[in-house]
């Protein structure tokens, strides 16, 4: 989810059916407002009514990981750089008991599927399930195996599941959104990378991926959630945040207990130039936090501190900027890795900006110690030895 699942661009298929019953329903309700316990607790009462399927599998593994995701901060918007490369990203760590039960879910789940086209292989409700069985297992060989091309043989086999959904029932656009995403992702690797075996025949368009998916998010029934979530972290990677607003607007209507939707609205606004909304966008957070509203009575402080803190960093209010950042690295609460990294090399770009050197270096190693071996940690070590300078657009 950009803001929801932003990041995540291999594998990440977070697709459904369109035949559901109740408790999937209820369960996709808490895991769009980001109550994954809630959601896993609807998805384990659907499995027990529908043993035989393995949809409800799917839906359990999908809210582990995301659930891993979310308390990693990996759900946010690349708050640094909206470009950077698919394969730079935060390994995430899971304890052993929740990889085993994510592992135990996806074999279920495929064992379900392929027990099926073993009677019947033009069976497309079980390729269109083994298909999102594949695409959460890219998206765990990519944040937590680190495993590049694993991820990728995953994300092509969805894909050429899909692919024969949408040849057996080529009305069926929720089958699509993978195809999109399959399509964008390869369309932004590098050259060598599209040169894999199993690559073969497919050869990525960036445009054409946006395009199905936009047409999933107008047409699609199960997954027009999916490809509007999708959409909207495609068109911030892609500095569209005229085209990502109206989408993030209508989640919200939604899904009114996601707050993370009301971050990346704030980031949206702010790459469009308008200071006034961006930092509306989070005094609402603020305010809904403080009245105790769904959603939000748990968002931490250093977060929100943060996400303004952000904000007036990029438009040059660098004493409020420095104020909110120093609210959050003086806490004493235990800051998630994002926040703590961006929020300590924010304060070492100040820093460096008004001419405070020392002050600069401190905080860049302070940024550093939160993640001293993830790739994240390059940009704060690189101005250690070259004091940074703003870009001018």
């Amino acid at each position: 989810m950009s803001s929801l699942s932003i990041p995540l661009l291999i594998g990440l298929f977070a697709v459904r059916l369109a035949a559901e019953s109740p408790s999937t329903t209820e369960g996709f309700n808490h895991f769009y407002n980001l109550e994954y316990d809630q959601a896993l607790t609807d998805f384990e009462q659907a499995a027990k009514q529908e043993p035989n399927s393995p949809n409800p599998h799917n839906h359990i593994a999908q809210a582990l990981l995301y659930r891993e995701m979310y308390r990693n901060g990996a759900l946010e918007s690349e708050l640094v750089s909206g470009s950077n490369p698919f394969l730079r990203r935060k390994k995430m760590n899971p304890s052993a008991a929740v990889e085993k039960e994510f592992s135990d879910e996806i074999q279920k789940a495929l064992d379900l599927s392929e027990a099926r086209l073993a009677k019947n292989p033009n069976d497309a409700g079980a390729l269109y399930s083994r298909g999102v069985t594949y695409g959460l297992r890219a998206n765990y060989n990519f944040l937590v195996r680190k495993a590049w091309r694993d991820s990728l043989r995953d994300a092509t086999a969805a894909r050429k599941d899909h692919n024969r959904v949408s040849e057996l029932e080529p009305g069926n656009y929720d089958a699509r959104l993978i195809q999109g995403v399959h399509d964008y992702v390869v369309g932004s690797l590098p050259w060598a990378w599209r040169m894999l075996g199993f690559l073969v025949g497919f050869h990525g368009d960036k445009e054409k991926g946006l395009a199905t998916l936009q047409e999933v998010a107008r047409k699609g029934n199960a997954n027009k959630v999916d490809a509007e979530v999708l959409l909207t972290a495609l068109f911030r990677r892609e500095r569209r945040p005229k085209q990502s607003l109206p989408l993030i607007e209508d989640l919200l209507r939604r899904f009114p207990r996601n707050h993370l939707l009301l971050f990346e609205q704030a980031q949206m606004y702010s790459e469009l130039g308008d200071k006034a909304k961006a930092l509306g966008a989070i005094e609402k957070v603020s305010e809904m936090k403080q009245s105790g509203s769904p959603g939000y009575k748990d968002v931490a402080w250093e977060k929100i501190n943060f996400h303004r803190g952000n904000i007036q960093f990029w438009y040059n209010d660098l004493d409020s900027a420095l104020d909110n950042l120093k609210k959050v690295t003086s806490s004493k609460n235990e800051l998630d890795l994002n926040t703590g990294m961006l929020a300590w090399m924010r304060m070492g770009q100040i820093y460096d900006m008004t001419n405070r050197r020392a002050q600069a270096i401190e905080a860049y190693k302070r940024a550093i110690s939160f993640a001293p071996e993830a790739d994240a940690a390059r940009e704060p070590r690189g101005y250690i030895s070259s004091p940074y300078h703003r870009r001018r657009s």
